[in-house]
């Protein structure tokens, strides 16, 4: 049996869970326009996976209409899941929607679950604003390790030197995975204040912080 629009849309009607998720594995096969379309009905469903897999779909079908995708992802960050509302994050980032930053640093302010801070943390690296430099350096204090080393990946993201003197104590972390992401961060700054810390790293005891510096440094 094909699939097309009108037999996804019948799958998406359906009372039945596992027809609704097939449906939405469904739209993958479509043409993005139609796609698009489908998706936008998904964001209201009742059951929050069929929500997450329609927020999550937008962060390459949003393209498609980039205005009625930031209206669609600016409710779904008011979604009862936080799933749903990080997903909501990671479209916002993928399509660059910058004029969803002021929604996304109210539900971090606001919100409980390290999941959607964490995610908005790591989207504001790839959305650019440099509006974002205040909440990345409050995310360098959080006792939440995953979101401590996504706000060090995002300051590099972002490219403000001001981020400099923010990373350069992270690299004596006990931990190298933290050690590593501060080597990543810094790659992206050509200001020498970078230079001497991915030095040091260049000759770290862990070969990924060392080989992640030393390329870096090149």
């Amino acid at each position: 049996m094909d699939i097309t629009p009108e037999s996804v849309e019948a799958l998406l009607n359906s009372s039945d869970l596992g027809d609704r998720l097939k449906a939405m594995n469904q739209t993958r096969m479509l043409e993005p326009a139609a796609a698009f379309k489908l998706a936008r009905q998904a964001v209201n469903d009742s059951n929050p996976r069929i929500r997450y897999s329609a927020v999550s779909q937008l962060a390459t079908l949003g393209q498609h209409n980039l205005a009625l995708a930031l209206t669609i992802l600016r409710g779904r960050l008011k979604d009862s899941e936080p799933d749903v509302q990080a997903a909501a994050a990671d479209s916002i980032a993928a399509l660059q929607l910058t004029e969803a930053f002021e929604d996304l640093q109210t539900l971090y302010i606001s919100s409980p679950e390290w999941l959607v801070k964490f995610s908005i943390i790591a989207a504001l690296g790839t959305l650019g604003d440099e509006r974002g430099f205040a909440l990345l350096e409050d995310a360098l204090q959080s006792p939440n390790e995953l979101t401590q080393m996504a706000a060090i990946g995002s300051l590099g993201e972002l490219g403000d030197e001001r981020a400099i003197p923010l990373l350069i104590p992270y690299a004596a972390n006990p931990d190298w995975q933290v050690r590593y992401r501060v080597a990543q961060a810094l790659a992206h700054f050509k200001a020498p204040e970078a230079r001497p810390t991915l030095e040091k790293l260049a000759e770290d005891e862990v070969e990924q912080v060392a080989q992640e510096a030393k390329s870096g440094l090149n």
